[in-house]
């Protein structure tokens, strides 16, 4: 009796081994799970960025000289290769003088007309005042002559008398107003000569001014260091033919390379997670093995629209913490902005979670030799993994994708007054 009863029941024992051990590896021979993890979960922010020194001297060609002469933009003719480490004074490249050569030789011709019309008026001044001497010497002479007239007519009648002290006294008046005028020619002389020194001036002054702007074509190191070329407003680096703007002058900087940043750009969807005193992880491209780090420094207010892209993204920047002589002005940067760190956390990879409708998440959970659709509550998110706030706690097995003709079963609905309390808590 008790063999009858148990060939049987070894026999459904087996059948059943064969149906989980093959029959669902069969049906789910793609199904890959994961097990819930607790312990602390970061929220973090992933950005690559481009190192700078925190600190530079800036390189520049002539600017205000430009503007004066209103020349906006020259081109750069000659540049050293970037990388190059120069000394204070050491050249570094030249801008085209053809602009401001042209002008100069404009002015020169002006300054020639400048020196013509001063020395023609020079001339024509000493001649005019000449007369005017002579004129005076003439008319003193005549007033001479009349009063000699005069004292010869004593003994002559009343009337020939009298017309030599006429005669004497036009005479007189004559001198007088010559004398009177003479002074006037003199002051209209010193004016006009004024005038014309003024412009000769002016115009000896701009082809001074043009020459000593020429020599500042001519870029040299303010101090010693490295050169790194400063961009465009198109982000290309500055090179040989390159335009240099008189409103935007920076040539080149040469960087403090004991002090780095990272300048990078977040999307207007992640800024706000972004603020100053974040730490920071911080990979180089040309050094995979090197982990430093760092801290956000400063978040810009305002967004702007990268070229060849519609997306906005604010500029962020970060310090780098460590001081190295590897590190290079350019290098790129790969960096994880800690936003936030949840203690005691339950999590899964997002390739769990899966929705129904608009409200309902929900998980493909093993429990025992099945699989049942249970509904969850997600909370903060990272770029890979969720917080699972209620439906799945630490070890519980999950699927990563839906198993085979399971999306139609139902889902297993948590309690509602404990997801109410989850909600609160989440919108607090």
């Amino acid at each position: 009796m008790n063999k009858k009863i148990l060939i049987p029941a070894i026999a459904v024992l087996v059948l059943a081994i064969i149906y989980f051990f093959w029959g669902t590896s069969s049906d789910n021979k793609q199904d890959i799970t994961v097990t819930a993890r607790k312990g602390p979960f970061e929220i973090a922010v992933n950005t690559t960025g481009e190192l700078e020194a925190l600190n530079s001297v800036m390189v520049q060609g002539p600017s205000s000289g430009l503007r004066a002469i209103q020349v906006w933009e020259v081109k750069i003719s000659k540049l050293v290769p970037e990388g190059t480490v120069v000394k204070k004074g050491q050249k570094i490249g030249e801008l085209d003088k053809s602009s401001v050569v042209d002008k100069l030789r404009a002015r020169e011709t002006e300054l020639t007309k400048a020196e013509s019309q001063f020395t023609q008026t020079k001339l024509d001044t000493a001649l005019t005042l000449r007369k005017a001497r002579d004129n005076l010497v003439d008319l003193e002479f005549a007033v001479e002559e009349k009063r000699i007239v005069l004292e010869q007519s004593q003994f002559e009648p009343p009337a020939t008398i009298k017309q030599a002290e006429i005669e004497l006294e036009k005479a007189k008046r004559a001198f007088e107003q010559a004398s009177s005028n003479y002074k006037i020619e003199v002051d209209q002389a010193v004016a006009k000569m004024q005038e014309v020194h003024a412009t000769l001036s002016q115009e000896q002054r701009s082809v001074d001014f043009m020459k000593d702007l020429l020599d500042e074509f001519v870029i040299q190191a303010p101090e010693d260091g490295m050169v790194i070329y400063a961009r465009d407003w198109d982000g290309r680096k500055k090179k040989e033919g390159s335009t240099m703007r008189a409103w935007d002058p920076t040539v080149a900087t040469l960087p403090d390379l004991t002090s780095m940043i990272s300048k990078t750009y977040i999307n207007e969807v992640d800024i706000m997670k972004i603020q100053k005193g974040q730490i920071v992880k911080i990979g180089l491209d040309a050094f995979p093995d090197k982990k430093m780090t760092g801290e956000v420094i400063s978040v810009a207010n305002m967004g702007e629209q990268k070229p060849n892209s519609d997306a906005k993204v604010f500029e962020v920047t970060i310090k780098v913490n460590e001081s190295d002589t590897t590190l290079r002005p350019a290098m790129t940067t790969s960096n994880i902005i800690t936003c936030e760190t949840v203690q005691g956390a339950v999590f899964l990879p997002l390739e769990c979670l899966h929705t129904q409708g608009d409200s309902i998440s929900y998980v493909f959970k093993k429990d025992g030799l099945t699989v049942v659709k249970q509904q969850i509550i997600v909370g903060k998110t990272n770029e890979n993994e969720a917080i699972v706030e209620m439906g799945i706690d630490e070890g519980d097995i999950c699927l990563l994708s839906t198993p085979e003709g399971r999306d139609r079963d139902d889902v297993i609905l948590l309690n509602m007054e404990a997801t109410d309390v989850v909600a609160r808590k989440n919108d607090d």
